[in-house]
């Protein structure tokens, strides 16, 4: 399966991609450095954290790249008044007249923390390409489901604070 990404999505990993290879591993690698220089190995703990450290980096970055060379590249653009990518919308559950606010992101961006839902979510899939005042029915399982009608629909103007999540 492809990760589905947008170009902002591509954009940020790249800049992680370069801050790690310019500044993180260049400290990881003399961190290892020094740690080495302070004797025995086997029972060095600042060497094995620090190679812990570079290991992780590394990891990072690898990451990074093969989900850009395997991403699905997804437009973000949408209609003025239709839920797209990184619109914020504000939704009623009907059941019971409470309000909530979301972002819609690509799965790599998801934070439920933030109210940053993916677009593969239940919910996030329910919501894209409809309008305000449409009553959306949100699929969870072949179980439950559940209704909410979509209030206001935002577009994004600044996501210079957006970052991807780390694992």
């Amino acid at each position: 399966m492809y990760n589905e990404l947008t170009q902002e999505d591509i954009r940020k990993m790249e800049e992680e991609i370069e801050y790690r290879k310019l500044v993180v591993r260049p400290k990881a690698l003399e961190d290892v450095k020094s740690a080495r220089s302070l004797g025995d190995l086997s029972e060095n703990f600042e060497y094995h954290a620090a190679k812990k450290y570079k290991n992780q980096n590394e990891s990072r970055i690898r990451y990074l790249e093969r989900m850009i060379r395997t991403a699905r590249v997804i437009s973000d653009d949408s209609a003025e008044d239709e839920v797209g990518m990184n619109n914020t919308v504000t939704v009623e559950f009907v059941e019971d007249g409470t309000q909530e606010v979301y972002r819609i992101v690509t799965t790599v961006r998801g934070n439920s923390l933030e109210n940053w839902i993916s677009n593969e979510s239940p919910l996030g899939k329910a919501l894209l390409k409809h309008r305000e005042g449409d009553l959306v029915h949100v699929q969870v399982n072949p179980s439950v489901g559940y209704d909410v009608r979509i209030v206001k629909i935002e577009k994004t103007v600044d996501e210079s604070e957006d970052k991807i999540r780390s694992f």
